[in-house]
């Protein structure tokens, strides 16, 4: 029997809470050594500055699980979230969060090597022009830009991963080009993301229930928002298109007909 009122809404709530804390854990617990290692680079930083070795080899370390831990676990995520965005809240989440993991595992390693990549190439580039290279803080702007949008096509990578069928570079490729074409999702998705990280900077036990979850919520739903008006634009085009056949064909079965009154007349 369904609750109603107060009550029902209470109820309502928290099983998104629970639904959210569930799946950020489960992401967490997929990314701890990527997450260990990072924890161990932030308290280097804060107690030992001068440890840029020990730093540099975090890093590494980094880079090279990203693509193994997180990104897999990330798609996963994505895969949660978007039967929650298309009206499906009830789904098992242990179980899609799996399945998710199995079936994207290879594509989003892959991705996941792309984008590590790119991520280290463009924050080498923008640190070296903003403090190495003296006039060239411009292109060391352009540099950061050029992360941020990077930063937000990577959430339409995972989130066209999990929606369509594609081979990886379409995906990579069709990410970036959906990012470029659509400049207000990249501020609200990027602003989100930052009051996001924010908050859990003030309450860092955030991030392990709650804020990389909602995260992935605000991004696919973003995404899903854009395919929706694509998706009706198309289909607008579509019957334009379909009404101006069918224009064009009365146009041409009424000059036959002119063609054979005047072929009687003669």
């Amino acid at each position: 029997m369904e609750m109603k009122g107060a009550m029902g809404g209470l109820y309502k709530i928290t099983e998104w809470i629970t639904r959210i804390a569930f799946t950020n854990v489960l992401w967490v617990l997929c990314c701890s050594p990527f997450l260990f290692m990072l924890l161990t680079k932030v308290l280097m930083a804060m107690q030992t500055p001068g440890a840029h070795n020990e730093q540099l080899l975090a890093n590494w370390v980094m880079g090279i699980l990203a693509p193994f831990l997180v990104f897999p676990a990330t798609a996963a995520m994505f895969t949660v979230v978007r039967k929650w965005v298309m009206g499906d809240p009830d789904i098992p989440i242990f179980k899609t969060f799996f399945r998710g993991y199995k079936e994207n595992y290879k594509q989003a390693m892959i991705g996941g090597f792309v984008y590590t990549l790119l991520f280290v190439i463009m924050y080498v580039d923008y640190t070296v022009y903003m403090t190495q290279i003296k006039g060239m803080q411009l292109v060391g702007i352009v540099m950061l830009v050029l992360l941020l949008v990077l930063f937000v096509s990577m959430f339409n990578f995972f989130s066209m991963a999990v929606h369509y069928e594609m081979k990886t570079r379409q995906l990579l490729k069709n990410a970036i080009l959906l990012t470029l074409i659509r400049p207000f999702r990249v501020f609200s998705t990027l602003a989100g993301s930052a009051v996001l990280i924010f908050i859990g900077t003030k309450m860092p036990v955030l991030f392990v229930f709650f804020l990389f979850s909602i995260m992935a919520v605000f991004a696919f739903f973003n995404f899903y928002a854009t395919y929706l008006k694509m998706q009706e634009q198309a289909e607008r085009l579509k019957q334009i298109e379909e009404e101006e056949s069918a224009e064009q064909a009365m146009l041409e079965e009424m000059e036959h007909v002119k063609s054979d009154d005047k072929a009687r007349k003669s």
